[in-house]
Formats: structure tokens, C-alpha cells, sequence
């Protein structure tokens, strides 16, 4: 044990340490000083530039196209080359396709990968930080395809949607054919083929007479069974 107003000493009798921390700004070196950070909301979007470029180095800014060009603006002003923002649903695309139009070096953050870097101070703003960690180069950017790519996923999600949501207003179909005693899915395989899309636009345009329906067979069908 040690004696009194002696330093306490550790298990190998060295004398304990103090930690001491320093803020990030001050140990990480500038890699990259032309570069802004953006958060972006439904309604607001907050923009932050080196505090050196621009008076009021924190902005606020609408969501309305007009908006997004006055934020290209003031960054060229402000000299910016690199911009870093949170990608927050789908509110940045608008803001992605206008800064990229005018040529900036974009980088797309996944919000739990920035928040989760330790050392933000409680009086910085998220888009502050976001500016402070791309231009130490702490920041990964998502992947983000070029617009011929973009447009072409965004036909294939909806098509897949599309062919998901088929299947369930073909059940619905279905079910209004047999709360109205119609069983034209017990005589036929397939009600969205094309002999089962005839029959039920006959049906929509009045007609009753299940004996008819023998001559919207098509070719390729076979005959539809009479079990009336």
C-alpha cells in the first residue's frame, strides 16, 4: 500500500496516468479545405462551409428547386469543391442531381457511419460536423451509379413492384367473382389470361349469358367448361 503523499503507484509500481483529450480539429490534419457538409430535411436543408470562406459560414435554405440552385450558387461562391451529405430517405436526390449538375465532387454518407464517429461537440451542428469530418477525410461515401443507371434500377424496382401488387388485386378478382356465385376460376386455369380477361370485360359490359363465353376461347386455351 502506499504511504501517505506518495503518487499511488500501479500493479508493476509505475505511477498511474491521467488521460487527457484533445479536440479532433485540433490533432487531425486538413486533407481536403474546399469542401461543405449538408443536412438535409423535409423542409429545411442546413449548409455549412470553412468558417473562413463566408461570413455567416452556416446557412439555411428551403427545399424548392429554386432552393437547391441558390445553394450551387453560394457554393461556388464560397469556393467549394466537395460536398458531404447525409443520405436521409430520399430528400437528397433533388439536392444530388442539382449539385452534380454543377460539377461539385459529391460524397453520400450513411448517417449511422458519421454519428457514430466520437469527438462531435455538443455546439456543432450535424451539418458542421459533416464538413469538419470529410475535409480530415473521416467520411466513406455510398456508391452512387450514373444517371443511366439510376433511371434504369428505378424501372426495374417499379416493374417489380408492379408484378408484386398483381398478384393481390388478381385474389381480389377472385373474390368479388365469387361473392357474386361467379365460378369462372373453377372452369378456367387462369384468370389474367387472355380467354379470363374477355370473359370479364363482358361481364363489366353487361353481359350474362354464361353460354357465350365458349367463343372467347382463344387459341391455345382450352374449351371452357360449361357446368351450368
Amino acid at each position: 500500500m502506499a504511504k501517505r503523499g506518495q503518487p499511488n503507484q500501479g500493479r508493476k509500481g509505475a505511477p498511474r496516468k491521467t488521460k487527457t483529450t484533445s479536440s479532433g480539429e485540433q490533432s487531425l490534419p486538413i486533407l481536403h479545405a474546399d469542401t461543405a457538409g449538408v443536412d438535409i430535411g423535409a423542409t429545411e436543408i442546413y449548409v455549412a462551409v470553412p468558417a473562413d470562406r463566408d461570413d455567416q459560414p452556416v446557412r439555411r435554405f428551403g427545399t424548392f428547386t429554386e432552393d437547391l440552385h441558390k445553394i450551387a450558387q453560394w457554393l461556388k461562391e464560397c469556393k467549394i469543391q466537395r460536398v458531404a451529405m447525409e443520405s436521409t430517405g430520399v430528400y437528397w436526390i433533388p439536392l444530388w442531381q442539382v449539385l452534380s449538375d454543377h460539377q461539385f465532387e459529391l460524397c453520400l454518407v450513411n448517417a449511422r457511419h458519421f454519428k457514430n464517429v466520437p469527438g462531435k461537440k455538443t455546439d456543432v451542428q450535424d451539418c458542421q460536423w459533416l464538413q469538419f469530418l470529410h475535409s480530415v477525410g473521416l467520411l466513406r461515401g455510398s456508391h452512387r451509379p450514373d444517371e443511366l443507371i439510376c433511371g434504369l434500377r428505378t424501372l426495374l424496382r417499379y416493374r417489380g413492384e408492379l408484378v408484386r401488387t398483381a398478384a393481390m388485386h388478381l385474389q381480389h378478382m377472385h373474390k368479388a367473382l365469387e361473392e357474386m356465385n361467379i365460378k369462372l376460376g373453377h372452369v378456367i386455369s387462369e384468370l389474367n389470361g387472355r380467354t379470363g380477361l374477355l370473359i370479364v370485360d363482358a361481364l363489366l359490359a353487361g353481359e350474362r349469358d354464361g353460354g357465350s363465353w365458349h367463343s372467347y376461347a382463344t387459341s391455345g386455351c382450352g374449351p371452357v367448361k360449361n357446368r351450368s
